[in-house]
């Protein structure tokens, strides 16, 4: 799968979870950490955990699974590190807090293909 297929896909199985405010930033100019970001809103710990668990479920069945993951047990906010693509679940307080479209404002928004 390339970057853009996998920010796609990610965004999709967002949007089926019913996350809300979902963005991809494309930051390949920006920094070598990754080429897209997929962010999204959760209702609470207990969303973000089914998010983290369905993305990764979906992706292990495609034989990817992720490098690297952060926060699973903080509740607010966990990150799951696929290489190309760093996929970011917050609390609606903890994406206000972070404001990671602020910090890469220069990033180019994608519209994810969820269909």
């Amino acid at each position: 799968m390339t970057p853009k297929e996998i920010a796609d896909k990610v965004a999709k199985i967002m949007d089926d979870k019913l996350a809300t405010d979902i963005s991809v930033l494309e930051i390949t100019d920006l920094t070598i950490l990754a080429d897209y970001f997929c962010i999204c809103t959760a209702t609470s710990s207990t969303h973000i955990k089914a998010l983290a668990d369905e993305i990764e479920f979906k992706f292990k069945r495609e034989g990817i699974a992720p490098h690297h993951i952060e926060g699973y047990m903080s509740g607010a906010w966990v990150l799951l590190d696929y290489g190309s693509v760093i996929v970011h679940l917050f609390t609606e307080e903890t994406r206000e807090f972070y404001s990671l479209e602020k910090l890469w404002a220069d990033a180019k928004r994608v519209a994810p293909e969820t269909k």
